[in-house]
């Protein structure tokens, strides 16, 4: 990555891989460029330590918290891969915040 500013992003999805409940802040997940989703060209899966699926970059109005990154506008200024660290959890809005390192 070739950024210098702090960049945050939502991710959400949780549920759909069961997995809200085992995010900790502090936690170092990994960003996937996810090139075969046929639902949006600049998707990025998350993963937690373990390689198992466990949510997606935010890239919607409706679900990107402010003040973090789309999907979109952060599709390009990462490697095919990349790390980032749980800094806020929401659990009622069933979110998370996290920081790209």
């Amino acid at each position: 990555m070739n950024y210098e500013k702090q960049m945050y992003i939502t991710i959400n999805h949780l549920d759909d891989f069961e997995r809200t409940r085992f995010f900790r802040v502090g936690d170092t997940l990994v960003l996937e460029k996810d090139r075969n989703n046929d639902y949006d060209d600049e998707a990025i899966l998350v993963r937690d330590k373990n390689g198992r699926r466990c949510g997606y970059v935010a890239n919607s109005v409706s679900t990107v918290a402010r003040g973090t990154l789309s999907a979109g506008r952060l599709y390009d200024l990462i490697e095919e891969e990349n790390e980032c660290i749980v800094r806020f959890i929401l659990f009622e809005e069933g979110i998370v915040i996290a920081e790209v390192i």
